[in-house]
């Protein structure tokens, strides 16, 4: 009997899962809603694999695409909380979050926050045909023509639609919403000049404002983008309160045990203070953040707040 126990007791001790003191005992999966090339896919490969080498154990990127990262959303919800499965969060998680009705799951309850890896800013550019020069200007003619000027988004319900419509709430302004299937698109239409107006991820365009093809005129982020430091941010432009851009953090099901949290809190923290993290993040536009759980909790019910305040002014809720 006594050693039927013991064979029991080894058994369920090998299938329970690991917590801080030999976790990561194998590889563990990142899961990113965006495809590869993506800023969230970049973010998660560089600071994955520096996590990886400090922890001993890959992690691995998986790509799995569709919905607004809902789809990613839903699988690492629903999977072991055992810190092996994470979700590569971005800004569209949490204006979904608040947008949809109907997601199978409940982002504010069904992930713990383990750290806000990185920020990359929107760059507001318009089309040269415009004559604006800066947002005061691009505010004024939007003002004088009411519904005439059309923006471009990467998609409805998207971090790229939903600065234009912080922009036209603050500054009273109203234009045509033109959403298109991504990013990519949307700015080949704009340099067309079939659409005027676009807050594009600063990576996607900043080309085409330094060969003349587009005009910026402000970067969306509280400090001028490492990128393009010429370009002035939207409150050196008049508008303070208009702060936002494209943010990647780290998310495991509700309910990993905290010290898995706090570990891998510490790795990432550790890893963003490193050149092979910082440069390679850098030359893409992408800054990098870092900080507690706690911290990170306390910035997305601050941006879920946010976007449901803008997404209920403009009748997004779905």
């Amino acid at each position: 009997m006594r050693a039927l126990s013991l064979a029991v007791c080894a058994l369920a001790c090998a299938v329970l899962p690991a917590h801080g003191e030999d976790y990561p005992a194998r590889p563990v999966r990142v899961i990113v809603g965006f495809p590869a090339g993506s800023a969230a896919d970049i973010t998660a490969r560089v600071v994955g694999q520096r996590m990886g080498q400090i922890f001993g154990q890959q992690l691995v990127v998986e790509n799995k695409t569709g919905a607004g990262s809902n789809l990613a959303a839903e699988l690492v919800a629903r999977a072991p909380k055992d810190g092996y499965t994470l979700l590569l969060a971005t800004i569209a998680n949490s204006i979904n979050a608040v947008v949809k009705t109907n997601l199978a799951f409940d982002f504010a309850k069904d992930f713990s926050p383990i750290v806000r890896l990185s920020t990359t800013p929107n760059i507001l550019v318009v089309h040269p045909s415009l004559g604006v020069k800066s947002v005061k200007e691009l505010i004024d003619l939007a003002k004088a023509k009411p519904d005439q000027l059309s923006f471009a988004s990467s998609g409805v319900a998207t971090g790229t639609h939903l600065a234009a419509e912080l922009f036209k709430m603050l500054t009273g302004t109203k234009m045509v919403h033109v959403p298109y299937a991504g990013s990519p698109q949307a700015v080949t239409d704009l340099i067309a000049g079939r659409v005027q107006v676009f807050f594009s991820p600063v990576s996607t365009v900043i080309a085409h404002v330094r060969e003349g093809k587009l005009v910026a005129l402000a970067s969306t982020e509280a400090k001028r983008a490492a990128i393009a430091p010429e370009i002035p941010t939207m409150a050196e432009a008049g508008l303070p309160e208009f702060e936002t851009g494209l943010w990647f953090g780290l998310l495991a099901p509700a309910g990993t045990p905290k010290e898995i949290i706090d570990k891998l809190a510490g790795a990432a923290n550790e890893a963003l203070r490193s050149d092979e993290v910082v440069k390679p993040l850098a030359q893409q536009g992408i800054d990098v953040v870092g900080g507690s759980p706690e911290d990170f909790a306390g910035y997305l019910d601050g941006e879920m707040k946010r976007w449901a305040t803008v997404a209920e002014a403009v009748g997004l809720k779905n």
